[in-house]
């Protein structure tokens, strides 16, 4: 029952904390839910080729080339780390200051992309606590009237673009045949930061 109660628990804060960036306790419920579910879903943006394995080539007198294997990179975008978040970063943008929240999000970015790792096979992996622990304090320095959504907005926008967008060009070298922006390693980052920095603000 310890993983079932520990849901539970998570679940309440969660709601609790979205409630403090203006929800209504159900619209808090529905909005986690959708961001859960939504994190096993990517819609596919991008493709391009990827060479998986190299052809071995041996010298004269005997000559033998075997081409490449190419196979075909997707890069999507998640839904429930990526579109769902981003979107209500945005409706939050008009209660928060532009300033302080352009600010807050540039630190978050540059923490992010000094920690994100790409790792072959995989994607980009970044450690989960860390940017909205960075969120919040950059809110609380730069908007201490209405840190909450300044925390959020900076927190989902600053981690998308240090961790993914900024690695972009590094896609190709990572070898997976599906990369998905704010899913993956990346998604656990992006999905806790709005909840953990509106909470400790």
């Amino acid at each position: 029952m310890l993983p079932v109660l520990f849901f539970f628990f998570y679940f309440q804060v969660a709601a609790f904390s979205l409630t403090k960036l203006g929800l209504s306790p159900q619209g808090a419920v529905l909005f986690f839910s959708l961001c859960l579910v939504g994190g096993i879903i990517n819609i596919p943006i991008s493709r391009q080729p990827i060479i998986v394995e190299e052809g071995p080539i041996f010298g004269l007198p005997f000559f033998f080339y075997y081409p490449p294997r190419v196979r075909e990179q997707v890069i999507a975008v998640n839904l429930g780390g990526a579109i769902l978040p981003g979107l209500f970063s945005l409706y939050l943008l008009g209660r928060a200051p532009l300033l302080s929240t352009l600010m807050a999000t540039v630190v978050v970015a540059a923490v992010a992309k000094g920690l994100a790792r790409p790792v072959p096979g995989v994607g980009i992996i970044l450690p989960a606590f860390i940017p909205p622990l960075v969120a919040a304090v950059a809110a609380l320095l730069l908007s201490r009237g209405n840190p909450a959504p300044v925390a959020y907005i900076s927190g989902v926008w600053g981690t998308l673009l240090g961790a993914d967008i900024l690695n972009w060009s590094r896609f190709r070298e990572m070898g997976a045949l599906v990369l998905s922006i704010g899913g993956a390693g990346v998604f656990d980052g992006i999905f806790l930061v709005g909840i953990v920095a509106a909470l400790l603000t």
